[in-house]
């Protein structure tokens, strides 16, 4: 982290482009069909504003986004990216929380890999002083999701058991921070060995890699038989359905995401004997759903980064036109943490 004295809005930012350099998705054809091409500059609209973007963080929604592979397409061309930081140019008629030159983190379904975006809002927050652009910009989206599932939905308690899958990723590892963070034993499911010390690092009592050893067995062990507390499940498929098993009495099964892509049933007789709950995290709905709420998740989690309780993992920053080997890369789950594009 950094903390300089002085930040401003660039010089050819404030004496005018009508284009801007971003990433293009003309398709949902994948990563590879991605280019880095000038396009059209956004304007904020009422109780909106305009950030010129620093920094945005790739994560696997956006492979998902540019895939089709997510809940939601967008209208064909859009800019991907779903997490950045940046310095506001302009703020909209009827916005009061954010003025030009502000520090910001900002999160949105689209948008973030282009050097402006356009954010509500209440989607985005002031970075404080001695918190850097790449940090800040790989808060919002892991973390807001991680913070979610674990105190909005879960109502997580210190000293309850959490196991979180894929949890070397970019969400998954915000879980384990987070709910080391909240005073719970973390047990990490990884898919192999060399995420290991990562995973630990951040607060894992213990890991299970699953690809490896027998689920079951392990939790089974580490349990006392008992079952985990509250499992924040990110991959889908066979270990959703293994979890389904594996719970305690009164536990939480949270699906967040289908990495493997594929979409698990559930025999409801199993929540049924051990009275658990599943409880969806779709963070994304929730946000435009409950802004107020959303506002207030972003500042919680802003004050924690501030004060170093909390700190994302960034494995590697990288330009703007490597975006295809970025996004190549989270599809190949070959990353730990988060890769952030630097566009300024």
């Amino acid at each position: 982290m950094h903390s300089p004295a002085v930040y401003c809005v660039s010089t050819d930012a404030l004496h005018g482009k009508d284009v801007m350099q971003a990433v293009i998705c003309e398709a949902f054809d994948g990563p590879e069909a991605l280019e880095v091409r000038e396009f059209q500059d956004p304007a904020p609209g009422p109780g909106e504003i305009l950030v010129e973007v620093h920094a945005a963080a790739v994560s696997f929604m956006d492979v998902l986004m540019v895939s089709g592979g997510y809940q939601m397409r967008p209208e064909t061309p859009f800019v991907p990216g779903t997490d950045a930081a940046g310095v506001v140019r302009e703020a909209g008629a009827g916005v009061t929380r954010f003025h030009r030159g502000d520090r910001v983190a900002c999160t949105r379904f689209t948008g973030g890999l282009g050097e402006l975006m356009v954010v509500g809002e209440w989607e985005a927050v002031r970075i404080p002083d001695g918190v850097d652009f790449e940090s800040a910009a790989s808060l919002l989206y892991a973390y807001g999701t991680a913070y979610y599932a674990l105190v909005e939905r879960a109502k997580l308690r210190p000293g309850e058991t959490v196991f979180v899958s894929g949890a070397a990723g970019g969400v998954g590892l915000a879980v384990v921070d987070l709910a080391r963070h909240f005073g719970a034993r973390v047990i990490a499911g990884i898919g192999t060995d060399d995420k290991v010390a990562l995973v630990r690092e951040y607060g894992a009592a213990e890991t299970i890699n699953y690809r490896t050893e027998s689920l079951k067995d392990r939790l089974k062990t580490m349990t006392g038989g008992a079952g985990v507390d509250v499992c924040a499940e990110i991959v889908g498929g066979e270990i959703f359905e293994q979890m389904t098993r594996l719970m305690a009495w009164e536990g939480r099964l949270m699906p967040i995401g289908f990495a493997s892509g594929k979409i698990p049933s559930v025999p409801m007789n199993l929540p049924l004997l051990k009275n658990y709950s599943i409880v969806g995290v779709f963070y994304g709905a929730w946000n435009r759903r409950d802004p107020q709420g959303t506002a207030r998740v972003f500042g919680a989690l802003m004050d924690l980064l501030a004060a170093g309780a909390i700190r994302p993992c960034v494995q590697q920053v990288m330009p703007l036109h490597q975006v295809r080997e970025a996004m190549r890369a989270i599809a190949d789950r070959s990353v730990q943490g988060r890769i952030v594009m630097k566009l300024r």
